[in-house]
């Protein structure tokens, strides 16, 4: 007896909600900020703290939907800090663009209350503190991305696009200033980023950071020797 041929069935396609068809619409508007950004603070910086972030925030049981949406912007008003060096703060200026662009799509005060006060409070250099949760995880993420290999290499493409020069560590760094020649990569991790490690919230943050800040002071260690023995 002939065996009918059983045609063979299309797997069922996700059905996308209305929050993640949301989301990737202020995904895609976030990004439209960074066409002319830096290399150091551009697109990618923005992905790799969004995977951070939702590595970190499952750990910690934050909400993901909050996370989200504060990585994809935290970073919007960057281009107005480096077009006015250093006058406007980013976290400021992004948390502003946020709540417009957040109101602009319908979402809930609540939310976009939440997400204004991640990106508010994520700067290393401001004394606002983060209150919340999702506001810790933030933080701890961009952090993460400033140490590092990853970091180190950020350090140094900053420092190429505001002309700074290879290194400096016989100059008093409290004498340098920002946007300068001097400030070098060395110059950064001397005023941060060796006290990154120290400043993170979450445990998981702690954990990544520890291995990150070793590597990080070994490379700088190795940087001045080999600065001295090309003397």
């Amino acid at each position: 007896m002939a065996t009918r041929s059983r045609t063979p069935k299309r797997p069922l396609k996700k059905r996308t909600s209305a929050s993640d068809r949301l989301y990737e619409w202020i995904r895609r508007e976030a990004r439209s900020f960074f066409h002319d950004s830096r290399g150091s603070h551009a697109w990618d910086h923005t992905e790799r703290v969004l995977q951070l972030c939702l590595r970190i925030g499952r750990k910690e049981k934050a909400d993901l939907g909050i996370l989200k949406l504060a990585a994809v912007l935290h970073d919007i008003g960057r281009s107005e800090e480096d077009r006015t060096n250093g006058k406007v703060c980013h976290s400021e200026a992004g948390a502003a663009l946020a709540r417009t662009i957040l109101g602009a799509h319908g979402v809930p005060e609540d939310t976009i209350t939440r997400v204004a006060h991640c990106i508010e409070t994520h700067r290393f250099r401001k004394k606002t503190v983060p209150a919340t949760k999702e506001a810790k995880v933030l933080f701890d993420a961009d952090k993460l991305d400033s140490i590092g290999a990853v970091g180190i290499g950020r350090a140094f493409l900053f420092a190429g696009e505001v002309g700074a020069r290879l290194h400096n560590k016989d100059r008093d760094i409290a004498k340098t200033l920002p946007y300068t020649k001097e400030d070098t990569a060395f110059r950064e991790y001397m005023v941060k980023l060796r006290w990154v490690k120290d400043r993170i919230f979450t445990r998981e943050g702690r954990r990544i950071a520890e291995e990150r800040h070793r590597f990080m002071v070994e490379f700088f260690d190795r940087l001045d020797k080999e600065s001295d023995s090309a003397l």
